[in-house]
């Protein structure tokens, strides 16, 4: 296997979005540049699925490692192809049929669109779980407030998407079912002892770990202060991410931040340090899905960082 030169370390640490349809010279010039990992499209990037088939392609053409092409698709309100293909049913509609093998469909369906438009990561499905607190802020993304109803409809559900060659990812780790602030704008902060999350929210997280069925997990930017002894986010937190997660859960896949432009994140640290603490805290790849300014200024740090500290080049390596 042929070693990756320095730029390309550093680019396999970044997820990035950017804004238009098409392929354009200053587009070409900034995947050259960063040489990333993945590209995530939102609903601003399709209009078609041929455009977005052709975008993705030309992505791919600048970018010298092969691309993780990632989309948020959970049905309902999250859902980035309900102008092209139409709208998806939400996870709560269909967990609400008792249907294990619509679960399942439901995985599959959502991954045959992604393949068909070129897609072959889906951050889904959110493993939250349904408490009061957060109902405003996940809705019908979230099923259940039994964790094990929970891991039954996310099983079924990710063996539809690997029905369809698609990759799902389990969020929002360690779970925002009892927060009630929106971590896009806010950095919410859940008083819970970890024994009350390790038999609750931690619970589909540890089922589906069990049985390698998890190939993502994308970390939230909530503080658990109960079990971190402070308001770093957990996106941000070794303790989390090292210890509870790859440790005491055993998790072998690949962990990813939620989008470090958030609120919830930016409140605690600037984008280039958040970039560094996700992947010093033991994440693999730190998703930034707007801003170019932020993509550069979390290459440069990160590839500052690497070049002054031996310990996190060799984290570096290891992700």
């Amino acid at each position: 296997m042929q070693k990756l030169s320095p730029t390309q370390q550093i680019g396999q640490l970044l997820i990035i979005g950017f804004d238009g349809t098409e392929m354009s010279p200053h587009l070409a010039s900034l995947l050259t540049r960063i040489q990333p990992a993945g590209v995530i499209l939102f609903a601003r990037n399709i209009t078609s699925a041929e455009q977005t088939h052709r975008l993705l392609r030309d992505c791919q053409k600048h970018v010298s490692t092969p691309l993780f092409t990632c989309v948020d698709l959970e049905g309902g309100t999250v859902d980035r192809f309900r102008i092209v293909l139409g709208p998806a049913p939400s996870p709560a509609q269909v967990f609400a049929t008792e249907r294990r093998e619509l679960y399942r469909k439901h995985g599959r369906i959502i991954g045959t669109n992604c393949r068909a438009l070129g897609f072959n990561v889906d951050f889904a499905p959110a493993l939250d779980l349904a408490f009061a607190a957060s109902h405003s802020v996940m809705s019908s993304r979230a099923v259940s407030a039994d964790p094990k109803q929970v891991v039954i409809y996310a099983r079924e559900f990710l063996r539809g998407l690997g029905d369809a060659g698609v990759l799902g990812c389990g969020k929002h780790f360690p779970g925002l079912g009892e927060a009630n602030l929106d971590t896009h704008h806010e950095l919410p902060s859940v008083e819970k002892t970890l024994r009350k999350l390790w038999d609750e929210d931690l619970v589909p997280y540890r089922s589906l770990s069990l049985r390698r069925e998890l190939p993502f997990v994308m970390v939230s930017h909530a503080a658990f202060p109960t079990v971190t002894k402070e308001r770093t986010p957990a996106s941000l937190s070794k303790k989390w991410i090292t210890e509870i997660l790859r440790k005491k859960i055993g998790y072998r896949g690949l962990i990813c931040s939620d989008d470090l432009e958030m609120g919830g994140v930016l409140k605690a640290a600037s984008i280039d340090d958040a970039a560094i603490g996700h992947i010093r805290a033991g994440g693999d790849l730190g998703l930034i899905c707007h801003q170019e300014g932020y993509i550069v200024r979390a290459s440069a740090g990160l590839t500052r960082e690497a070049g002054r500290n031996r310990k996190f080049a060799r984290r570096v390596e290891e992700s």
